[in-house]
């Protein structure tokens, strides 16, 4: 009987001292810190809109398809709508001369219809890879100042500097080498667009669109 008394009495202790910590105390906020009204939200600021302007480098193999992007994000970051600082055009930044040689007459309109700019690019291939149809079956293969030569990279300079000087080039082993106005010579697009597939590009004697 003893034991259950105190027992009783131990339990009721216990019981005591819990409902200190059930019972909360009241916190009062400071006005300065209540909120009275809506607020405004101040994060993010800005939303983030992806855009058209918006690119990020093309990493899509060694097909022609690879090959004209990789390219045309070095000429213009892929931008259609483009012309840079010395007037050349749209995304593969042809100049008026090389389009009057595709046939193209209007660069307004060339600059607002990527369609055919795609056209006016592979045309330029086509008619680039029939001028240097018998330097691609010489020097594809070889190497000049320790690069090897490939088809792609001779088309992609000529692109840059024009079929013309990339003959001088190979014909020179390297030694009569060209830079466009932004100091790029043919050998850094030799480098750099070697070893994709552009064996989609038929050769073609003096192409229009």
């Amino acid at each position: 009987m003893r034991r259950c008394v105190i027992s009783f009495c131990a339990l009721l202790i216990l019981l005591f001292l819990m409902s200190f910590n059930l019972v909360k105390p009241k916190v009062e906020v400071p006005e300065n810190l209540k909120v009275v009204c809506p607020t405004e939200a101040i994060y993010p600021k800005k939303a983030v809109v992806f855009s058209a302007t918006m690119v990020a480098p093309p990493f899509i193999g060694s097909s022609y398809i690879g090959f004209k992007e990789a390219l045309a994000f070095k000429e213009s970051q892929g931008d259609y709508f483009t012309i840079n600082t010395l007037g050349y055009l749209g995304k593969y930044q042809f100049g008026i001369g090389t389009l009057q040689l595709m046939g193209v007459y209007n660069a307004t309109h060339f600059l607002n219809d990527p369609v055919l700019q795609e056209k006016v690019f592979y045309t330029n291939l086509a008619r680039n890879k029939w001028i240097l149809r018998r330097d691609i079956k010489r020097f594809v293969g070889k190497r000049i100042r320790g690069v090897e030569i490939t088809e792609s990279g001779m088309l992609a300079a000529a692109h840059l500097a024009g079929p013309g000087n990339v003959k001088k080039y190979l014909r020179s082993w390297g030694k009569m080498d060209v830079s466009d106005s932004y100091g790029t010579t043919i050998a850094k697009y030799i480098r750099k667009f070697s070893g994709y597939d552009t064996s989609y590009v038929a050769p073609k004697k003096n192409p229009k669109v």
